[in-house]
């Protein structure tokens, strides 16, 4: 069985506060010890000096056996806790009161000895001659002899008796109450551990849920109002930061996946009518062409030619439809980039004027160029550009009703040229405006004039980082407004702006 986050947090907490505990009262109980013994030596440290000094247990001979045995014996009665003994100058035992049997060392090491007679910080331990590797606090005083070191009066402070006693009465009041106090800390602790994580993690929870329902395949659900920024999330904490990050990703994906289906409704829109636009001049190519075929005997050769012209304006037609559904997939994709170039403007639109002269003299549309003093030359690409004015000018030719112009104007504004192209056509009625620059078929299925021809225009200009706009002048038809920089770095920068936001959209 997985345990959740909330529970292994809860379970590491016990573990921990288990571990703090236990040592907490390890050093409780040590402390304790510590601080018994460091009091029973400091109270009975003088204990063997004033037995040395009012008790002779030495002459020049050695011990004195009788007066050792009797004095030992009766201190020993009086405080049972208490265990005399008489060391050589070596630290050898040379007599005691022991029973027989019960000393299991030879000799105790003087080093302790000599650091209680310094006068070093208690509690001091040293060796139990009743254990083998005991320690315990004790009282010592040096024996002399004519002023000559003689031996060591070394006294136990808590002897057998006081260990026996001591375990069958365990801890002290003190101590229990101590005990009983942690634990009793601990289990509050506890409870409010738990308390807390379950707040804590109650908003991870919901988060996790969040992430649970959240369908990546399904329609993206709508968000709360105004959901919490990061920025403002960071001041909280970190679980408030995820979930306004997810917010923020989920908030993003349901505007990629709204952006996807918008994009392929078009592309669905864009195929269907595109498929219309394609069957009707093939169809009648089809017809033209068969008609050739099944009746060229009987045909008159007038007849002939005006078939054939239909055929051949038909083809025309699917070419051109077919070229420009090429460019567009072209420039949507990134198969072309612009190179930038500095070039005139204003001789770019004279051969723009003689490339369409033939055609405004057959419709009798004038074409009028106006051109403000000192125009900058622009920096862009040549062949993108031209390929704008010449969309732009074919769309005015075909509105433009016959003794009606067309107007191109340049005039600088700032690091920019500002081209406008008006004709004095009908212009474009406001229901159709919607989208006019992205979709080239209305709402109602129907394909607008020049619609794939402005859909392209847009797409170039889009590649420099500029805009093309529809503006409203009055006593003119469809007047369309872009700028171009004048300046490299201007250009670059532009062109810079549009690549980010193109791959922020992807």
């Amino acid at each position: 069985m997985r345990l959740t986050l909330t529970q292994r947090l809860s379970l590491v907490f016990a573990v921990l506060l288990l571990v703090c505990c236990g040592t907490s009262a390890w050093m409780q109980v040590r402390s304790n010890h510590m601080h018994e013994l460091e009091v029973v030596q400091g109270l009975s440290r003088d204990l063997a000096q004033h037995i040395a000094h009012d008790t002779v247990l030495m002459d020049r001979n050695g011990p004195m056996p009788n007066a050792v045995r009797e004095l030992f014996s009766q201190l020993m009665l009086v405080n049972p806790s208490v265990e005399v003994y008489l060391l050589d100058t070596g630290g050898r035992i040379v007599g005691s009161a022991a029973p027989e049997g019960r000393i299991h060392r030879e000799r105790v090491d003087l080093a302790p000895i000599q650091r209680l007679l310094k006068g070093e910080a208690l509690p001091i331990l040293g060796d139990d001659p009743r254990s083998v590797d005991g320690s315990k606090v004790f009282s010592a005083a040096p024996l002399r002899v004519n002023g000559q070191l003689a031996g060591y009066l070394y006294v136990v402070l808590l002897s057998e008796e006081h260990d026996r006693f001591a375990e069958r009465g365990a801890t002290s009041a003190a101590l229990n109450t101590a005990l009983l106090s942690i634990g009793l800390v601990a289990l509050l602790c506890l409870i409010a551990g738990l308390t807390a994580f379950g707040l804590i993690t109650r908003p991870l929870r919901r988060l996790t849920e969040k992430v649970s329902q959240f369908d990546i395949n399904g329609v993206p659900s709508a968000l709360p109002a105004s959901p919490e920024p990061l920025e403002k999330a960071a001041s909280h904490d970190e679980i408030a930061v995820l979930d306004a990050a997810f917010r923020q990703m989920q908030a993003r994906l349901g505007e990629q996946w709204r952006s996807l289906t918008r994009q392929d409704q078009e592309r669905r829109e864009l195929v269907a009518n595109i498929s219309h636009d394609l069957r009707t001049p093939l169809a009648s190519l089809h017809g033209y062409l068969e008609t050739l075929s099944l009746k060229d005997a009987t045909l008159s050769p007038a007849d002939r030619r005006r078939y054939l012209g239909i055929a051949l304006d038909q083809s025309r037609k699917v070419g051109g439809l077919a070229q420009s559904l090429l460019e567009l997939v072209r420039l949507e994709h990134g198969f072309v980039q612009p190179v930038l170039e500095r070039f005139s403007l204003t001789d770019l639109v004279q051969d723009i004027f003689q490339k369409f002269e033939l055609s405004a003299e057959a419709r009798q549309i004038e074409l009028k160029a106006t051109f403000a003093p000192n125009v900058a030359v622009a920096c862009a690409d040549l062949g993108l550009i031209e390929r704008v004015l010449t969309n732009l000018f074919d769309n005015a030719l075909r509105h433009t009703p016959p003794g009606g112009e067309i107007e191109l104007s340049l005039r600088p504004q700032g690091t920019f040229i500002e081209v406008t192209v008006s004709d004095t056509g009908p212009g474009i009625a406001t229901e159709l405006r919607e989208g006019l620059f992205l979709r080239p078929f209305n709402i109602g299925g129907a394909r607008r004039d020049g619609g794939l021809g402005l859909r392209i225009v847009h797409r170039i200009l889009q590649l420099h980082g500029r805009e093309i706009e529809l503006i409203d002048v009055p006593g003119r038809g469809a007047t369309f407004r872009f700028s171009l920089p004048v300046d490299e770095q201007t250009a670059e920068q532009w062109m810079t702006r549009s690549m980010n936001m193109n791959s922020m959209g992807k």
